[in-house]
């Protein structure tokens, strides 16, 4: 239920990347697709740094923080078609959705940690693959050149935002190993930034979180790039899907393998494996079209298999009463991190090629690698 709820739930992340065409045309503002994108994920910044701040997933009941969060984030993405229709409205109600969403996915990681204690890694695999496959859809619709009102993506999204709220809060209690921390602690932060196991997972996260998005966002670009045809067709989208969705099944089958080998070994292999394959990439234009196919397919695997493990590897580094703080504050700076990435990579492509810029990415994981490492004391027994 907790899976389902949080597909449901983050299908709210890309509807405006669907509809942004269609409102583009509407108000004859053309490229606001990067504007909308850009503001879901600053808003997700802010509200996972709001909720951190104040604790909220830690002093307040999750299953109730989750449902309360899916109801107004889909409240918000409603607005648009009640509000008068301009580029600044637009743009509020696509921040206050993404706000919303910071009550949604690591909370939903959170309700998880307080279910399971053993087999955490695997759980998260499949709350995490639900996510990259809500990642992908938009790429399915476009690719299969299906057709919709924009205004009819929002109810749908809207009512599956709400039907995964209520799953969580009218089915899913609060978990048996959840517990609650009743204070405000302005301290808190400062504190768990000291914990040596929590700064590890964190820095491996931030590594990979400087690779992930900025791929996911340039694969239709890259894609164009290697086929080196005259203008993009919909069989670009649908392989951006592939490449991306195909991220999902490895987030399950990871959650699978952590459970006999340790989520930090999946994690390290995974971050090391994504970060070859940036390098790699500076020789696909060389090879045959099925080989770089196969490779940005590999790629798609292997840059999503961490990401739930390092998640695992935070909510296990601090105490049970923590663990909502420090799955939320790991993912606000993740994400801005990610920004910060996706922008450097649009300023480098007035003076690279897509692949040369791609494969600087791989700064990410050897840093991340570099840290993660670093920061692991082994456990004495």
């Amino acid at each position: 239920m907790i899976v389902i709820a949080q597909f449901l739930g983050t299908s709210l992340w890309f509807a405006g990347n669907v509809v942004a065409p269609e409102i583009s045309q509407l108000l004859n503002i053309p490229g606001i697709l990067a504007s909308i994108t850009s503001v879901v994920q600053l808003g997700f910044i802010l509200g996972t740094l709001t909720f951190a701040f104040f604790s909220i997933p830690d002093r307040f009941s999750p299953s109730s923080v989750f449902f309360f969060s899916a109801v107004l984030a889909a409240s918000f993405n409603l607005l648009l078609m009640i509000l008068p229709l301009n580029l600044p409205t637009v743009l509020l109600c696509r921040f206050m959705v993404g706000f919303f969403l910071a009550g949604i996915y690591p909370v939903g990681m959170k309700i998880a940690s307080d279910y399971f204690q053993k087999g955490l890694g695997s759980a998260l695999g499949y709350l995490v693959g639900a996510l990259v496959l809500g990642t992908a859809f938009p790429y399915l619709l476009k690719g299969l050149d299906v057709v919709f009102s924009w205004k009819l993506i929002l109810w749908v999204t809207s009512g599956l935002a709400l039907i995964g709220g209520a799953i969580v809060g009218f089915f899913v209690p609060d978990g048996p190993f959840h517990h609650k921390n009743p204070k405000f602690d302005i301290r808190l932060i400062p504190t768990l930034a000291k914990v040596k196991a929590l700064k590890s997972a964190a820095s491996g996260y931030f590594g990979h979180m400087w690779e992930l998005y900025t791929f996911w966002a340039f694969v239709p670009v890259l894609v164009f790039f290697l086929r080196g045809e005259g203008e993009m067709k919909p069989a670009d989208s649908l392989l951006s899907f592939f490449v991306i969705g195909i991220g999902a099944i490895s987030c399950a089958v990871g959650g699978k393998i952590a459970q006999r080998v340790g989520s930090r070994n999946v994690a390290a292999v995974a971050l090391a494996g994504s970060g070859i394959c940036c390098m790699l990439i500076l020789f696909a234009s060389s090879i045959p079209t099925a080989a770089w196919l196969v490779l940005l397919l590999v790629w798609g695997l292997l840059i999503t298999a961490d990401s739930p493990q390092f998640s695992t590897l935070v909510a296990q580094s601090v105490p049970a009463e923590y663990k909502g703080t420090a799955l939320t504050l790991v993912n606000s700076i993740g994400f801005a991190i990610s920004i910060l990435s996706i922008q450097l990579a649009q300023l480098l492509l007035q003076w690279m090629s897509i692949d040369t810029v791609l494969s600087s990415l791989f700064m990410g994981p050897a840093v991340g690698l570099l840290l993660f490492r670093r920061y692991h004391r082994p456990v004495k027994v």
